[in-house]
């Protein structure tokens, strides 16, 4: 891997990080969001001023070195200005997800042990609120948006006050103080089974990460600009928040409205893009629902050959080029300025995405790279480039990175400076996580000879039929995703003859498309057992079975009346599907399927 000319702090850890990145890029864009209908930037040299006055707040606050600070708040500056604080007063970040249960919340702030909580606004309070009495550790509120509806917080204005009563020399002390093995955060994974495990990640392994991903050139020069709308409480988000503030990015935060990210990204007009498959899926559904399959498919053939070439410095023969143009006036120029027209690289993870979605973006001219990792190793292990990829691969190891495939069955293995320490309060699991310093990641996998991995499965996740046969439901469930009309498939059919499969329906593309064939109940529930409906979903279920052998054909679907959410604990925040929670609340509309 060539050297990046990606900037750096050069920090220790991530405690001294922020005052020396808002020394180093100090009139640089850190911040940019919407007030009203303008985009405002706040600089480094203003976000360190800030994340000082917060921090000098806590220390008055009474907040301890080593004490855990929970942040339940959705993507926004506050939430990152509250994290760098906590960090460099010594505290260790807990961030809960926005859309968690008051029990969840309990779950989190109690088992971390936090002494502080950082909500965003009532409605976030209000969950605190209900299990505070379960919360003995739990001494101080802070409410981002101040209002009658968190009476006995503190404002996150009246902490930077009292920080700025404090002497500045208390918080250098503090973040001074702060070793590469302390823990950085506690990141609870978003599990599919029993209560969330606390991932213990340390300052060495987030630093060592971030030195990895500049090695890679993630941020580029660091001019680059993101926009991001992941939650923060993820580790994906976090690292990007962590990478941008490290190389001098800025970070263009999205207006909370999912509505409007397509919107958002017109405006900001980024030029990375972290993302999950979710959204690359349905605007390549979009797409691909208005334009001839055939056509869509010689399109990404010629644009695939022509930036492989241009990639490579190699000349582009005149008549691929000329064919290209056409592609390019009729159908790319509109996908790129969806993106805004100056996206340079896109990143995709947390779930799997099907090649041919990849292989059309990087036709169109927004190459969507994919990596892995886990919450375990401090987010990523494996990327890809747009110099450097695979379609179908998630890349390869990140420097200091190892990868090791077990021989018994396949698992990836991985090992490095980025692998956590184990879960909080829980041995067992990190015992059974790490052995001899290899994290078991539950994946499976192949490393081709040029190191590229590919994941084939997931160990929990596969299928074993009555007949012993090992089927990938991820494989099927993508492209059965990739119909215009489907948002979510989940294979069933473990220990079963043959599987089946749910389907849910895609709201915004399946009522305009009813509304059109003058269909008089467009409502989800009913289209679900519309005929019409069952007939295009079989349709294209016959499309995707035939890509498989028989024994790997889905011989029966249901449609659900509602898509899967996070609300209803059907999806995790980074929109993966539990599949405990969907085959025990739809497990005897799947037994129906084998009856008769």
């Amino acid at each position: 891997m060539e050297a990046s000319t990606t900037p750096s702090t050069g920090s220790k850890t991530i405690a001294d990080m922020l005052p020396l990145a808002a020394t180093m890029y100090a009139d640089r864009p850190a911040v940019r969001h919407k007030v009203g209908d303008e985009w405002l930037d706040v600089s480094f040299a203003e976000v360190g001023e800030i994340v000082s006055e917060v921090g000098r707040g806590l220390i008055d606050l009474g907040l301890e070195p080593g004490e855990r600070v929970s942040i339940l708040c959705g993507t926004r500056p506050e939430w990152v200005y509250s994290s760098f604080a906590i960090s460099a007063a010594g505290g260790v970040v807990v961030p809960i997800y926005p859309t968690n249960s008051p029990k969840e919340c309990e779950w989190v702030a109690g088992n971390s042990e936090s002494t502080v909580i950082v909500v965003e606004d009532a409605e976030q309070y209000a969950k605190v609120a209900e299990v505070r009495a379960q919360l003995p550790k739990l001494k101080t509120i802070i409410a981002i948006e101040h209002s009658d509806g968190t009476p006995d917080a503190i404002s996150l204005d009246e902490i930077r006050e009292r920080g700025r009563g404090r002497d500045e020399q208390e918080l250098v002390a503090r973040y001074e103080a702060v070793k590469p093995e302390d823990p950085y955060t506690f990141i609870y994974t978003s599990g599919t089974t029993g209560p969330p495990k606390g991932c213990v990640l340390s300052q060495a392994n987030y630093r060592a990460v971030l030195d990895m991903t500049n090695e890679r050139g993630l941020f580029g020069n660091g001019e680059d600009v993101v926009y991001l709308f992941l939650p923060l409480a993820h580790a994906f988000a976090i690292l990007v928040a962590l990478g941008a503030a490290d190389t001098g990015t800025a970070i263009a935060y999205w207006t909370g409205d999912t509505t409007k990210i397509i919107a958002d990204i017109g405006e900001v007009k980024p030029t990375f893009l972290p993302s999950v498959p979710r959204i690359f899926e349905k605007l390549y559904t979009m797409v691909a629902g208005n334009v001839d399959p055939e056509m869509l498919a010689k399109a990404t053939e010629v644009g695939v050959q022509v930036r492989d070439l241009q990639i490579t410095g190699q000349p582009v023969p005149e008549e691929l080029q000329a064919a290209f143009d056409q592609f390019d006036e009729k159908l790319f120029v509109n996908v790129r300025a969806a993106f805004g027209g100056q996206v340079r690289e896109a990143v995709t993870g947390a779930a799997p995405i099907a090649q041919q979605i990849l292989e059309f973006f990087y036709a169109a001219g927004v190459p969507v790279m994919e990596g892995y990792g886990m919450t375990e190793t401090a987010t990523v292990a494996t990327t890809s480039s747009p110099e450097a990829h695979r379609f179908g691969s998630v890349g390869r190891a990140l420097p200091g990175v190892e990868i090791k495939i077990a021989e018994e069955d396949g698992e990836i293995l991985l090992r490095g400076p980025n692998i956590f320490g184990g879960y909080w309060k829980n041995d067992d699991a990190s015992f059974g996580a790490v052995i001899d310093g290899w994290l078991h990641t539950g994946d499976v996998g192949k490393v081709d000879e040029d190191g590229f991995l590919f994941i084939t499965g997931r160990k929990k996740d596969i299928i074993i039929t009555a007949g012993g046969k090992n089927l990938t439901p991820a494989n099927l469930e993508n492209d059965m995703k990739q119909t215009r009309f489907v948002s979510q498939a989940v294979m069933h059919g473990d220990r079963r003859p043959y599987p089946v499969m749910l389907i849910t329906l895609d709201e915004e593309q399946i009522i305009p498309w009813a509304a059109e064939n003058a269909i008089e109940d467009a409502s989800i529930p009913a289209l679900a057992t519309n005929p019409q409906v069952i007939e295009i979903i079989q349709t294209e279920l016959d499309r995707a079975n035939g890509h498989y052998a028989p024994v790997e054909q889905v011989k029966k679907f249901f449609i659900l009346e509602h898509d899967l959410t996070q609300e209803t604990g059907e999806l995790t925040p980074t929109m993966k599907v539990k599949r405990n929670v969907v085959e025990e609340k739809y497990g005897e509309r799947f037994d129906a399927l084998y009856e008769g």
